[in-house]
């Protein structure tokens, strides 16, 4: 679980969010600062500062109109810097003999208290602007998928969104994941 925020870092990543948020309306319309800023926690900014620390850029794309909940997704153009060279998870880590990485996607999420995004998420990204044309994301991989050893990932090419399938225990400097957080 990410760890408490004294009280500068608290104010300098509420900056940072707070000018994000200001400069990408186009990401969320309808949306106002002082609601997001109603509903983050403590726990929740410790995530979205985790989030940002590791090149996320996270930045508000929705609201659960059910719910009230504000969603952040990483938005940094490429996939987060800090969170590459990573297998899917914990199972294709350990099942991994020759030169394993240092952790996996679903481990380090789970460890930022945030989620990976899936397919829908994604493409839902993607419409808002041009992400990973140079690198690759992995998501949520439907678990038919991962029982049969598998996992997607996905990244823009030629103006198009593609999903693709790998070995969950495969890792490239290229690809890296993207969360989301609800708070």
């Amino acid at each position: 679980m990410p760890n408490k925020l004294n009280a500068k870092q608290k104010e300098e990543l509420l900056i940072i969010l707070e000018e994000r948020f200001n400069k990408n309306m186009k990401l969320h319309k309808g949306i106002k600062w002082d609601d997001v800023l109603k509903r983050i926690t403590p726990e929740k900014l410790a995530s979205l500062s985790m989030m940002e620390a590791t090149g996320g850029e996270p930045d508000v794309v929705d609201m659960d109109k059910k719910t009230g909940e504000i969603i952040f997704f990483d938005c940094a153009k490429e996939t987060p810097s800090e969170r590459r060279n990573l297998c899917y998870d914990r199972e294709a880590l350990e099942a991994r003999k020759k030169f394993p990485p240092e952790n996996s996607a679903m481990d380090l999420a789970k460890e930022m208290g945030i989620e990976l995004l899936n397919e829908d998420q994604y493409r839902y990204l993607q419409k808002l602007s041009e992400f990973d044309l140079k690198t690759s994301s992995w998501i949520l991989a439907p678990e038919k998928v991962r029982k049969l050893g598998g996992a997607f990932f996905c990244d823009r090419r030629y103006d198009t969104v593609f999903t693709y399938h790998n070995g969950a225990d495969s890792y490239y400097s290229g690809r890296g994941f993207r969360g989301y957080i609800k708070v």
